[in-house]
């Protein structure tokens, strides 16, 4: 199949992001103008529009980016350990142990712990698959999917249990958080550290990741460390998912769709794929939140449900699309 070349695909994602960002800010109950954006933005307006714009909107859209950037680059990274195109960030498990840390938080009313302790969660549900799936083996793609869809089972049992006793003051805004929320995103700024973060330790293993994908054996026959590669990229699959998760709840399809759609364009190669999966992602997230807190304005949607619902067409229409 021919490819297209990457640079204009990348270019032309970039722009996709920008005007993704500035329609965000643009766009709500205050319709603002570009170039109020514009002067917003540049501290030159300090009237109403301005103040919404940066004190608003901007942290929202930048949260939005990263979460979107973070959850298509780890979606990246599983499909290639994972050897299979239908993989997501959450298939470990990571959503239901943050989720699960995020609710007991909640349920303590210590809205200030909800970030630390979704994290945490996070982590616990990384080191009990790394744990479970080792055994007396290797880890190996199926024994770590097939652990993560136990302990994710699992964690959706406790999440059940939770919600069934929680106080009615507090579910709406539990199951908020658990569909994909970013109406009280916070942490933007370090979410999008973190994604330039992954990125550049990712990029690094580009080259061996591409090999990868196409098996251990064949990888190992030109001199990639397999072992610590795996290893790497899992660290790194896991580290973004978290930091996604705890920002802005269990955001569907992202991770899933998004490397999906972008493979199909730029190819296999990672040192292509996860650049353009972070833009797309990115550009997708800040779209479907602007969307969610203005389509029923004044009242806001939870970013996950729009991702769920344009994902499960995108999503067919894409296996459609690539089906020999």
């Amino acid at each position: 199949m021919h490819r297209s070349s990457p640079l204009p695909v990348l270019a032309a994602l970039a722009l996709a992001a920008l005007a993704a960002l500035l329609f965000a800010l643009a766009v709500g109950s205050v319709d603002v103008s570009l170039l109020k954006v514009w002067n917003a933005l540049t501290g030159g307006a300090q009237d109403t529009a301005g103040t919404v714009v940066r004190e608003l909107r901007l942290p929202r859209a930048v949260a939005a980016f990263a979460v979107g950037g973070l959850l298509a680059v780890a979606g990246a990274l599983m499909q290639v350990l994972l050897r299979n195109p239908l993989a997501d960030p959450y298939v470990l498990g990571l959503s239901g142990g943050a989720a699960c840390g995020a609710l007991v938080a909640m349920l303590l009313g210590a809205a200030a712990l909800v970030t630390p302790f979704a994290f945490v969660g996070a982590g616990i549900s990384t080191l009990l698959v790394f744990g479970l799936s080792r055994g007396r083996g290797a880890w190996t793609p199926t024994r770590i999917l097939l652990t993560g869809i136990v302990v994710a089972a699992g964690w959706s049992a406790l999440i059940m249990l939770m919600l069934s006793l929680a106080p009615e003051a507090q579910l709406r805004g539990m199951l908020f958080w658990l569909i994909g929320d970013l109406s009280g995103a916070e942490h933007g700024p370090l979410a999008l550290v973190a994604l330039v973060a992954v990125l550049v330790a990712a990029f690094a293993l580009a080259r061996d990741a591409t090999l990868l994908s196409r098996g251990d054996v064949t990888a190992a026959t030109v001199g990639v460390p397999v072992r610590t590669v795996t290893f790497a990229l899992h660290a790194l699959a896991a580290g973004a998912t978290a930091i996604a998760v705890t920002v802005a709840g269990s955001v569907g399809f992202v991770g899933l769709v998004v490397p999906h759609a972008v493979r199909l364009v730029v190819g296999n190669d990672q040192r292509v794929l996860l650049p353009a999966s972070a833009l797309a992602g990115g550009a997708l997230l800040v779209l479907a939140d602007t969307l969610a807190r203005t389509l029923v304005a004044p009242a806001q949607l939870p970013v996950g449900v729009l991702t769920a619902l344009a994902g499960v067409p995108l999503f067919l229409w894409l296996l459609r699309r690539s089906a020999p």
